[in-house]
């Protein structure tokens, strides 16, 4: 028996719909001591999954809300059990009252994503789709939508499954051979579980291999925008923002911190990082502006250089371009090419050159096109592309330890020897599938989540 939880799951903002939900044994019960139906039955008799016309009642009992109520009876329900809610208008007044209500006719205050959490613990959803719930809800690109409902839908899990499941039979067979010796029994060896496990790692690699692509799809592209002072780095930003976010003037060093905005750029969302000019300077305060550029860039996916492309080069601009020459990903924008081009592509060290003129927008659609190229992924978004951190690591670790009991199969090791390395990858994968999740690490997980949730 659960004790009956309650929240609003919208909000506090005004909106056209509010909703208040319930859940646990009980919450028809509590839940009908504030809200009468208009047929007269009680709360507690109303059909299963039917919304039903009503009024909802604050705690002296005044009507606040003519709005619907719906009673979904466990485990049929998005918790497992009895769930309750009342959609309302959406007003943060009328939720709240409603709210005060429900506290003192017995129910609960519920927790950062309880809601989630009983559906774990009552067996409705597995941990990958429990943790994708909240990834869903922060979502900010559709393919970061898409795959977080695959993995709420099981994808992640449907894949994990297998493997860890022939773990669970390595490791009840090396236990038999080593509990029961005299038991006619299959002895253990390489033949019999090399394939297997094998196999086994491939899938984790490959998975794995899948987590950069999901870091940028959930995270977005952290791009360093550098160049010497006053050669239009924050009119780039302006410009890929579509508002001035920066201020920008003909004096150089007017930015002497990074800046930072999220924008989409074709379809890949970047993280936009304005720094200030890169240059030799006796001023403290640029000077630190200066080392904070240095980091973005080194901390950076991609790097967007920008230099004054009516000017010739100079030893900023050198200085500039060594500091991009070790950056991972790095694209040189030639910028005002309105006041024509003195500077061309073969007098840059890059790749990736585009002229670019941030007055008029001219190249920024060439500019589009090359980070998608460079960063758009090429497994599809339907749940199979790892996207968290922590799963990450967890898998990392099972793999690792997969390739040590094959390493311990090829030499031929003892099956006792081999046990350790397979048990270690078991329970790191059992960290993502739930099998050996422990307490502090599963309160850790849905901490993330929103009340009501």
């Amino acid at each position: 028996m659960s004790h009956v939880i309650a929240a609003v799951s919208t909000g506090n903002q005004v909106s056209a719909i509010g909703i208040l939900r319930l859940s646990g044994d009980g919450c028809a019960e509590i839940g009908g001591k504030i809200f009468t139906l208009n047929n007269g039955l009680p709360l507690e008799e109303a059909p299963n999954r039917k919304l039903m016309l009503g009024t909802l009642h604050d705690k002296e009992g005044r009507p606040i809300d003519n709005c619907m109520a719906v009673y979904t009876r466990g485990p049929h329900s998005y918790t497992g059990e009895d769930t309750v809610e009342f959609h309302c208008h959406g007003s943060p007044a009328v939720l709240a009252a409603g709210l005060e209500a429900l506290f003192l006719a017995g129910a609960k205050p519920a927790t950062r994503g309880e809601f989630t959490k009983r559906a774990f613990l009552n067996g409705q959803l597995g941990l990958t789709q429990a943790e994708a719930v909240i990834d869903l809800i922060e979502a900010e690109t559709a393919e970061a939508a898409a795959n977080a409902a695959g993995q709420v839908g099981g994808v992640l899990q449907k894949k994990l499954s297998p493997v860890y499941d022939n773990l669970v039979d390595l490791c009840s067979h090396f236990h038999a051979v080593l509990d029961y010796p005299d038991e006619d029994i299959e002895d253990f060896g390489l033949k019999n579980y090399e394939k297997t496990l094998r196999a086994d790692a491939k899938a984790l690699y490959a998975l794995l291999q899948t987590y950069q692509q999901g870091r940028i799809m959930k995270q977005g592209v952290s791009a360093a925008i550098v160049g010497k002072p006053n050669v239009g780095k924050s009119s780039l930003l302006n410009a890929l923002a579509g508002y001035e976010r920066v201020i920008v003037t003909e004096i150089a060093g007017t930015t002497r911190d990074t800046v930072e905005e999220a924008v989409m750029l074709g379809n890949t969302r970047l993280r936009l990082i304005d720094t200030a000019g890169i240059r030799q300077t006796e001023d403290r305060i640029e000077a630190m502006g200066v080392a904070r550029s240095k980091e973005a860039v080194e901390n950076a996916d991609l790097v967007l250089y920008v230099c004054d492309g009516s000017q010739p080069l100079t030893e900023e601009d050198r200085e500039v371009i060594n500091v991009c020459l070790d950056a991972p990903n790095t694209i040189a924008l030639i910028n005002k090419s309105d006041l024509g081009n003195v500077v061309v592509p073969g007098d840059l060290p890059f790749m990736n050159i585009i002229h670019v003129c941030t007055k008029t927008g001219e190249g920024l659609d060439l500019l589009a096109d090359l980070v998608d190229e460079m960063f758009a992924g090429s497994s599809p978004c339907d749940g199979s592309v790892l996207t968290n951190a922590r799963q990450f690591d967890a898998l990392r670790r099972s793999y690792e330890a997969m390739l040590k009991a094959l390493q311990g199969l090829l030499l031929g090791l003892t099956p006792d020897a081999v046990l350790t390395d397979v048990e270690e990858a078991m329970e790191a994968m059992g960290e993502v599938t739930g099998a050996t999740i422990r307490e502090d690490i599963t309160a850790r997980i849905f901490e993330r989540f929103c009340v009501g949730k």
